[in-house]
């Protein structure tokens, strides 16, 4: 490769530039300076360039990761090979990148490289998969000599006895650290390298304790692996500037006096003393932690730390050593770092690994030397403390999670580069410096929040000594085992390289298969060599698809095959037996347009050949005079045939004459088009690559009718809408004469089922038998219900007038269904009717609550106002299709809005607007007109029946139907009539939701559907379904669901309390009087405005469907009378004892806050002046930590009224926190604050409240040296 040089003036051609071909440019850095990329608006240098290559890269995403940095962009193919700097990076596996920053450090330390080459694996000692050493050899070898851009950390983790989930976690770069070096000592225990961690990073320091009044000293020596520095002092708002300043800060001593007095040995009593740390050793790497996360004890959040800290490339550790102590002559107290490590020892910074070496090393004794032999070799000492920088190890993101790379300088160059997971580039100081952390404007003790997040965490530094900094080993001075391992590692990356060749020359394509017994679509994935050929893939898929026992070899082929069309595009012929498949398949893609079927033959049976251009065609044939439908038999055609053409294809191959035949294609779902013009191509009528048809060719008078008037037509709309339901009875028949009558008249004498069900088969046109059923049954019914009338004591006059309706019925499903109205006067009779307001459709109630008390009520009286049923939330809250064209969306607006505007509606205009769920209107006449007729039903034995009684019903109906004729159409075989019992819609995993918009049709049902039918009356006009919930205001859970009811516009407040009565003795074991309870509005969990005995439904309370109300029972009488009056839940704040008192409610005549202390003094017993009260937050309870309810609510506002800001109580069931402000908060010791810390946050994470400080739970770090440990016993 020759240089180009710049100031030549030589053309291109004379710089050997060649015409017509590819000329390929190499750019390279100048003067070590890499080429910068220019800006395409500015057309200057991009100045951010530094920063694309050592930040988190957004390519390569992982949890937490931010995007501080702007990264390149790399190719496909640059990923697969080194990296131009000669580095290989490594693959984060998930969340490992704090693990690649550490191992690329220690790759990129000579003298940890080199001695974890001298250690040999001995193969008959341990498991090379469990052996940490050796698996950082084979790394460290692959990250030397690999070819790749980088390779994995996989095998690492798996001797740390890590499974998979591990690569989920993020762990602290500092922890990681301290535990492999743990690791490493135990792995090398006995070994050459035994010592080898405490010889490169181990140092060693003196805690001491000096008295000040006679000079008395007692000290210990411990070790350290690693300095943490604190970023900013505890309580301060100023952050340490430099490395430097935290140095000096770290071995400040502090004074003990006061409280903190040390007791002296030597004066035997109390004195004031300094306490510190001193530093003896320091490693030849030193490694210093940044302490940038911290706690906050104010929000009690983790937080980091992001201020500006800077660090120098050369650091000076020799001011570091205070020679103070060894001048002076009084007699110390020597304790061994094997003592129990007392409070006062700084423990709580250090994180250190003790050890029993009581002397100390590097020139540095304790002994009683004369003072100047120490002091000269502490000299000696000073003066060899130089440090350079070479790791940077950087976290980007929060406290919380973020993004770890390491910036390494490498001793061979001098050059800095950044190593970020498998992104390895060059970088300059200038990149290094921006690790500092920090932004502009003053630092204040928030700063850090708004700071830039990535910044350095950990620094290493290594002594600055040419006697003992050791270079790389080269390849001819590695041990032979090493040799031998480079030499195994590059061979397994030759079979990977090759095997990687070989996928690059494999097609994987769908295949599909029809099994030729079973007679079921296969599928599954043919991976086939390029240059296999046709013959040969066929012997592959055959083996594939396992169809080895049900037909020979010589049977089979493969064939190009649509899966989505269900299209054969064509066949391979015998000669293209020996072409290779990459050609015929078009090539090696990632994806191909097209699958592959293996197709199946009968060994007396010829393929038939399928060239491309063809389409296929499923022909049914039609029989009128059975109205059947045949299965489809498979036909091609070409797309320029004619009709007629096409007629004669079709005659040979169903056997019917072309001449009286009609053809009608099927383009899409119910559009049937004749295909009348015999000239007219396929491609002209619509015909694509797969077709659907139906053919007819009797000579009956039909072929005259107008195509739409024709049976044909008729019979095909059917065929098209009609679906196949499975449909689930009740288990158990109602227990009332009512039921009993019905079904002896539905059913026979006999009441089987079966029965019943063969009396309803037939198709549209042949429904006599159903109308004979419902026939008898009406007269029965009828009789029974006029009967029931005459009993009835309290009938209207407006209710006798609906007897004479029974007269005038033509319809028998219209009769049948006219009978509910009668049925349930005596519910009627105590329900004042008045014109409806906000009058909306029934939908399930958006509830979280699943309730599955099926027929409980029911089974004991049929007639009962309430019912119980499955809920699912929000199902009925899309838009769904009506027949009238609108959806049930804007149909509720419409009612709003009408609503809102105060307009009183009739019941005929309710009718006609609102799509009401009723089924009946003022005579009890159906609303449900049943236009299209279709309904076959018969007996189907399900295996999912549960229990004896359980019958199924396989039904065919047209689609088009409406839900009120649906149900009526069931009636003989529920053995109830429609409007007592109902419909619900099964879906995945067996959830259920209640269909009742019965004037929607069932184009929303598909085929095999299953529907459950169960007993309880439907919703008359006027009337909503209302779930009732239990409040219970000092229980854990105060929303606990009791029933559902029925209440109706007009019923006051008192009748729904006296309906509810035997309600709740019987179904919830509650024997309440009507004086005991209450009900009040509820609002998701919030109680809301009590309701008062004289309201009325519709007119003084808003009730719609969906409503949910509170039933509250009463320690007493009911102290709310009048709507001026204002019912609050208090609860008393004990900041002495840090607990809260039940809640008490406070009912009061006014919003006045005087008020308010008046009542909370007299529950309390705190005088007026003294009561200190605050609005409870969120959700009812508004719970709260005990931690912060002292200082987080706004105490005491400064207003008068509570109805105004910022309190804007306006509504009765506000919670209120009243306090004695004399009452001093308890201080807290740090064991009492997080223990209770912990209480609390169990106590609001149970109750489904806020938890102001719920962190991420993590897991702890640990290296397994016996392998994978056992899950169960290892759990914390």
């Amino acid at each position: 490769m020759t240089p180009l040089d710049q100031t030549s003036d030589k053309s291109i051609l004379e710089a050997r530039f060649e015409v017509g071909k590819k000329n390929f440019l190499r750019l390279t850095d100048k003067d070590g300076e890499q080429p910068h990329i220019m800006s395409e608006e500015s057309g200057t240098t991009d100045d951010g360039n530094q920063e694309r290559f050592i930040g988190p890269l957004p390519t390569e995403p992982s949890l937490g990761s931010t995007n501080d940095y702007v990264c390149q962009n790399y190719s496909y193919s640059s990923i697969l090979s080194k990296s131009e700097t000669g580095y290989v990076g490594l693959v984060n596996q998930a969340m490992t990148c704090y693990l690649n920053s550490l191992l690329q450090t220690l790759f990129m330390t000579p003298e940890f490289r080199n001695a974890l080459y001298k250690w040999e694996f001995e193969e008959s000692e341990e498991d090379a998969v469990m052996s940490i050493p050796y698996q950082l050899q084979r790394l460290f070898v692959l990250l030397q000599t690999s070819k790749k851009r980088a390779i994995e950390t996989t095998d690492v983790t798996r001797s740390f006895g890590w499974d998979s989930s591990e690569a989920w976690q993020q762990h602290d770069v500092q922890e990681l650290c301290r535990v492999m070096f743990d690791a490493l000592e135990q792995k090398w225990k006995q070994t050459e390298q035994a010592d080898l961690i405490n010889q490169l990073y181990q140092g060693k320091l003196k805690d001491y304790v000096r008295c000040l009044e006679c000079g008395y000293e007692g000290w210990r020596i411990d070790t350290y692996l690693d300095i943490p520095l604190v970023i900013r002092p505890y309580g301060s708002n100023q952050a340490f500037a430099s490395v430097e300043e935290a140095l000096h800060a770290f071995i400040q001593p502090e004074i003990l006096d006061g409280p903190n007095q040390y007791f002296c040995e030597r004066c035997k009593k109390k004195c004031d003393a300094r306490k510190g740390l001193r530093f003896l050793h320091f490693p030849y790497l030193l490694t210093l932690q940044l302490k940038r996360f911290d706690f906050d004890y104010t929000t009690m959040h983790r937080i980091k730390l992001n201020d500006r800290m800077t660090f120098p490339e050369e650091l000076d550790m020799s001011t570091f050593i205070d020679v103070e102590d060894e001048k002076s002559p009084q007699t110390e107290s020597c304790t061994d770092s094997g003592a129990e490590n007392e409070g006062s020892c700084h423990s709580d910074q250090m994180s250190n690994d003790f050890s029993n070496d009581d002397g100390v090393d590097e020139g540095i004794c304790l002994e009683s030397n004369s003072g100047a032999e120490r002091i000269s070799k502490v000299g000696i000492e000073k003066n060899s403390l130089l440090y350079e920088l070479f790791s940077v190890m950087v976290h980007s993101g929060s406290a919380a999670g973020g993004h770890y790379y390491a910036c390494i300088k490498s001793f061979n160059d001098e050059q800095w580069y950044s190593f970020n997971d498998q992104h390895v580039s060059k970088i300059t100081q200038e990149d290094i410096k921006k690790t500092y952390g920090g932004s502009s404007g003053s630092r204040g003790y928030y700063s850090s929040a708004f700071a830039s997040s990535t910044n350095a965490y950990m620094l290493i530094y290594r002594l600055k000594d040419p006697t003992r900094n050791a270079k790389f080993l080269d390849v001819n001075e590695y041990p032979e085992h090493i040799k031998q391992l480079v030499q195994k590692e590059k061979e397994l990356e030759e079979q990977e390289k090759k095997q990687r060749e070989i996928e690059r020359n494999t097609c994987k394509i769908k295949l599909f298969c029809m099994h030729p017994v079973k007679q079921i679509m296969m599928e599954n994935k043919l991976e086939v060599h390029k240059d296999k050929t046709l013959k040969e893939a066929v012997k592959i898929a055959y083996k594939i698809m396992d169809i080895e026992e049900a037909v020979p070899l010589d049977c089979c082929r493969l064939v190009k095959y649509d899966e989505f069309h269900d299209y054969l595009e064509r066949s391979f012929e015998e000669e293209e037996e020996d072409i290779p498949m990459g050609l015929l398949l078009g090539g090696v893609k990632s994806t191909y347009m097209f699958d592959l079927l293996l197709e199946t033959r009968t060994p007396d049976q010829v393929f038939q050949c399928y060239k491309p251009g063809e389409v296929m065609v499923k022909v049914h044939v039609v029989d009128l005079k059975t109205e059947s439908v045949a299965p489809s038999i498979s036909v091609r055609a070409y797309l320029n045939q004619t009709v007629t053409e096409f007629k004669q294809l079709i005659s040979k191959a169903v056997c019917l004459p072309a001449e009286t035949m009609r053809v009608v294609l099927e383009r899409c779902y119910n559009d049937l088009r004749l295909l009348n013009v015999g000239n007219k191509t396929l491609k002209a009528e619509g015909f694509f690559r797969s077709n659907k048809v139906f053919v007819e060719s009797s000579e009956s008078l039909d072929r005259q009718m107008a195509y739409t008037d024709s049976h044909l037509w008729k019979l095909l709309d059917r065929h098209a809408n009609t679906i196949r339901l499975y449909v689930s009875l009740p288990e158990q028949s109602p227990g009332s004469q009512f039921k009993r009558t019905v079904n002896q008249k539905a059913s026979g004498d006999s009441g089987n089922l079966d029965e019943a069900c063969a009396r309803v088969k037939g198709p549209l046109g042949n429904m006599r038998s159903v109308e004979a059923v419902l026939e008898e049954s009406t007269e029965k019914l009828k009789s029974l219900s006029l009967q029931q009338e005459q009993e009835g004591d309290n009938a209207d006059s407006s209710k006798s007038t609906e007897a004479s309706d029974f007269e005038s019925i033509e319809s028998p499903l219209n009769e049948v269904d006219s009978l509910a109205s009668a049925e349930n006067r005596e519910l009627e009779n105590q329900i004042q009717i008045s014109d409806p307001e906000n009058f909306q459709s029934e939908e399930r109630s958006d509830s979280d609550v699943n309730n599955d008390r099926s027929t409980s009520s029911v089974d004991s009286d049929i007639l009962s106002s309430s019912h119980s049923s499955d809920t699912l939330c929000n199902v009925d809250s899309a838009p769904m299709p009506l027949a009238n064209g609108l959806d049930s969306h804007s149909i509720t607006s419409s009612r709003r809005s009408k609503a809102n505007e105060g307009k009183k509606e009739t019941w005929d205009t309710a009718e006609d607007d609102s799509g009401t769920d009723s089924e009946y209107d003022e005579s009890g006449k159906s609303t449900g007109e049943a236009q299209y007729m279709y309904f076959k039903a018969e007996p189907y034995a399900s295996d999912e029946g549960s229990g004896e009684g359980q019958k199924w019903l396989l039904v065919h109906v047209d689609k088009r139907i409406t839900l009120s004729s649906f149900k009526q159409h069931l009636e003989p075989f529920v053995g109830v009539l429609s409007s007592h019992f109902k419909v619900f819609r099964v879906y995945a995993s067996n959830q259920e939701f209640e269909s009742v918009r019965l004037n929607e049709t069932l184009s929303s049902f598909s085929d095999d559907n299953k529907i459950t039918i169960r007993l309880g009356r439907a919703l008359k006009k006027g009337e909503y379904r209302v779930k009732v919930y239990q409040l219970l205001i000092n229980e854990p859970e105060p929303c606990k669901f009791l029933l559902d009811a029925v209440f109706a516009k007009g019923m006051t407040v008192r009748q729904s309390k006296e309906e509810l009565l035997p309600q709740l003795r019987e179904q919830c074991g509650l024997d309440l009087t009507i004086d005991r309870f209450r009900l009040r509005k509820k609002t998701w969990k919030n109680p809301g405005t009590v309701f008062l005995d004289y309201h009325v439904y519709e007119e003084d309370i808003n009730i719609s469907s969906n409503w949910e109300v509170f039933l509250e029972i009463l320690d007493g009488a009911e102290k709310m009378k009048s709507m001026s009056q204002l019912a609050v839940l208090s609860r008393r704040w004990r900041p002495s004892e840090m607990k809260l008192d039940s809640f008490q409610e406070v009912v009061l005549e006014s919003s006045s806050v005087d008020e308010l202390k008046e009542k909370l003094s007299e529950i309390s017993g705190i005088p007026l002046e003294y009561i200190e009260f605050a609005k409870g937050r969120g959700t009812f309870p508004c719970d709260i930590s005990v931690l912060e309810i002292h200082q987080d609510l706004d105490w005491n506002p400064k207003v008068s009224a509570l109805n105004v800001w910022p309190l804007y109580i306006c509504d009765d069931g506000a919670v209120i926190f009243y306090r004695d402000k004399t009452e001093e908060l308890i201080e807290l010791t740090d064991e009492q604050r997080n223990e209770l810390m912990k209480k609390e946050s169990s106590r609001l994470q149970k109750t489904g409240h806020r938890v102001t400080y719920s962190p991420r739970k993590e897991k702890a770090l640990k290296i397994y040296l016996d392998g994978a440990p056992n899950r169960e016993s290892t759990q914390d």
